[in-house]
């Protein structure tokens, strides 16, 4: 085959390639965001301390890849009375609990629970320790305050401690939750004086502190 056939056929292979890659154009795709998953998962965070999160894409080629930092994510916790995140996936400690953190990006999302733990703890205190509440559908809130060594604020764990009341049929009481809120039944006596308890686990030690109310 001549030398000039070669060249030919060498231009008209060049030519139907360009053409193939023109008619394909915009038939492959970047790949899109199957799944986000955020680690570490139950890691412990004291108060005050900050954990750096990670948010791993799984793309629909099946490839990885972290986005803890692109553009357009997004971080949130579920409480940030707990725990506050950064835009960038920083987590600190603000009370003892177990908030979710979620990473979103566009409409995909991923999310994990963390643990902020109190370290320390000397004893708590239930404030105020005296109320009074009205008979038959009174309310009185409350609050369980951790003493903490080394630190000269309190934490508030009420939403941590369980709660117990010495008259539990005639009082309700919530759970998990800042205030607590204590609701007197119809059998709630004008001049009783239940005792209202909160007890705050740490470890393998348990604390607990007192209010008394006085039914009106």
């Amino acid at each position: 085959m001549s030398a000039k056939k070669l060249k030919l056929i060498g231009s008209f292979a060049v030519i139907l390639g360009l053409a193939f890659a023109v008619s394909c154009k915009g038939f492959f795709v970047n790949p899109t965001v199957s799944s986000i998953t955020v680690g570490p998962s139950n890691v412990n965070i004291p108060v005050g301390s900050t954990q750096q999160m990670a948010a791993t894409a799984t793309f629909s080629d099946s490839s990885t890849g972290d986005v803890t930092s692109k553009s357009g994510i997004t971080w949130q916790s579920s409480d940030g009375t707990i725990a506050t995140v950064t835009n960038t996936g920083v987590v600190k400690g603000v009370a003892a609990g177990t908030p979710t953190i979620t990473a979103q990006l566009g409409t995909v999302s991923g999310q994990t629970t963390v643990n902020i733990t109190l370290t320390n703890v000397t004893g708590i205190v239930v404030t105020p320790t005296t109320s009074n509440i009205s008979a038959n559908g009174g309310v009185a809130t409350f609050q369980a305050m951790a003493n903490v060594a080394n630190q000269s604020t309190q934490v508030d764990v009420s939403s941590q401690v369980a709660w117990t009341i010495s008259d539990p049929t005639n009082f309700t009481l919530t759970q998990n939750v800042s205030p607590e809120t204590v609701t007197a039944g119809a059998g709630a006596t004008a001049g009783s004086k239940p005792i209202l308890t909160a007890t705050y686990t740490s470890g393998t030690t348990q604390f607990t502190a007192t209010a008394t109310l006085t039914v009106q």
